[in-house]
């Protein structure tokens, strides 16, 4: 089998050359193309221009003998977490060879990837290295080889340039731009078959395809910050600025209060995709322990990974070392002691709500706009909110798990000798 990974949204002249590569490829080896191609969100996490049949229709087009699906992905997690799942996807559905395309050689992407494979971690790969993406495939590939015992092989072909490279984004815009028509400069990038699907798909009003703003405004304008945390990619400061920017009509006032909030576009999307799902942390969670149960996930990248990273870096802190100098340290493979998985904190009562509290009752954490850790208890006649008393190891422990964006913290009352005691247990 040849396998591509893509969103084709559309399908574009570049994209009929790595088809092309496929068909050669196939031709020497009896094997056929398949798309694997990303359903419900594309890569970026965001809603498609075109639909997933309009799509396939287009890949069955320009050559494509069969189509995969992606999905349930890319509205969850990022692509330091995705590329392993769809890579091992492809590889134990028998995907041998693997094309795609980039503006450098072979050889350069895997001497950028080796350092990546050496760290077994492919998050934050410098924005400043060409064709990341793919060098992030050529690492996970070589990672993978430990479990699977065999790897794809990879066909880079030079990307295709008319000018600049042939950019899937630029198309949609300028469609947008002249009305929902293609453009004549449009039209030289793509091939005949995707130009008929595209102005179909435009008369039958199937483009663009849209989020469901109603849904993410009517959450943003109406959750707290607690429940606000408890969805997957909201950090304290975006759950914040969110609070803040209220009420939202449209997506543009919810990326401005996101921005704000220190997100770039990737994770801005990522964001309101979790939004518009109501993915929760917990869900995230399971999800990647599902995948490192697997032996898909890299080392560096499992929850409990996570977790340990946030128990470093408050160790660090206390010690009075910078934080980004102590994730570095982490990242270089320094560890410290055995972390914490609950942590009972104490809080500031007054007598009344002391005694409206039961042993085992729910609670909710939260980071209030002076940055405290707060936790709010509904209990029969009242919901009560206090700040919560804790070392301050624990407390910049909690709240780098709470920025973590998929750690869930579950919380609730036990009752000890000293008194009413929140209990907060980490990863449940």
């Amino acid at each position: 089998m040849i396998g591509i990974s893509a969103d084709f949204d559309p399908v574009h002249n570049g994209h009929v050359k790595l088809i092309k590569k496929g068909r050669n490829i196939a031709e020497k080896t009896g094997g056929e193309v398949v798309i694997y191609l990303n359903k419900d969100y594309s890569a970026n996490h965001a809603p498609f221009f075109a639909d997933y049949e309009a799509r396939c229709e287009m890949a069955f087009k320009a050559g494509a003998d069969r189509v995969v699906p992606i999905e349930g992905l890319h509205h969850c997690l990022t692509l330091a977490y995705t590329v392993p799942i769809r890579i091992a996807m492809m590889i134990e559905d028998g995907v041998v060879d693997y094309v795609d395309a980039a503006d450098v050689s072979t050889a350069k992407i895997q001497k950028y990837a080796s350092s990546f494979v050496k760290r077994g971690i492919f998050s934050g790969i410098p924005r400043n290295l060409p064709n990341r993406n793919v060098i992030r495939w050529f690492a996970v590939n070589e990672f993978l080889y430990k479990k699977y015992k065999r790897k794809m092989r990879f066909h880079i072909i030079p990307e295709l340039k008319i000018g600049r490279k042939i950019s899937g984004r630029q198309i949609r815009s300028k469609i947008i731009e002249n009305n929902f028509k293609i453009p004549d400069e449009v039209k030289i990038v793509l091939p005949e078959s995707t130009v008929k699907i595209l102005e179909k798909e435009i008369k039958r009003g199937n483009i663009p395809g849209k989020r469901d703003t109603e849904t993410i405004t009517k959450r943003l304008n109406t959750y707290s910050r607690p429940n606000l945390l408890n969805i997957a990619h909201i950090n304290a400061n975006a759950a914040d600025a969110i609070v803040k920017g209220r009420r939202y009509r449209n997506e543009d006032q919810i990326w401005a209060s996101l921005r704000m909030a220190g997100y770039g576009p990737v994770l801005t999307r990522l964001a309101i995709s979790s939004v518009e799902q109501n993915v929760t942390r917990k869900e995230v969670f399971e999800l990647i322990k599902h995948y490192e149960a697997e032996g898909i996930i890299p080392p560096d990248q499992t929850v409990e990974s996570v977790i340990e990273r946030a128990w470093y870096v408050a160790s660090e802190i206390e010690k009075g070392i910078k934080s980004s100098d102590a994730h570095e340290m982490f990242r270089k493979g320094k560890r410290g002691s055995n972390f914490p998985k609950t942590i009972d904190a104490g809080m500031h009562l007054r007598s009344f709500e002391v005694e409206d509290l039961e042993d085992g009752m729910d609670a909710l954490l939260y980071v209030d706009k002076q940055e405290r850790l707060r936790c709010q208890i509904r209990t029969k006649t009242r919901k009560i909110k206090s700040p919560l008393k804790l070392p301050a190891k624990h407390a910049t422990y909690l709240r780098l798990l709470i920025d973590s964006h998929f750690i869930p913290l579950s919380v609730h009352i036990i009752e000890k000798k000293e008194g009413m005691r929140v209990r907060i247990v980490i990863g449940k």
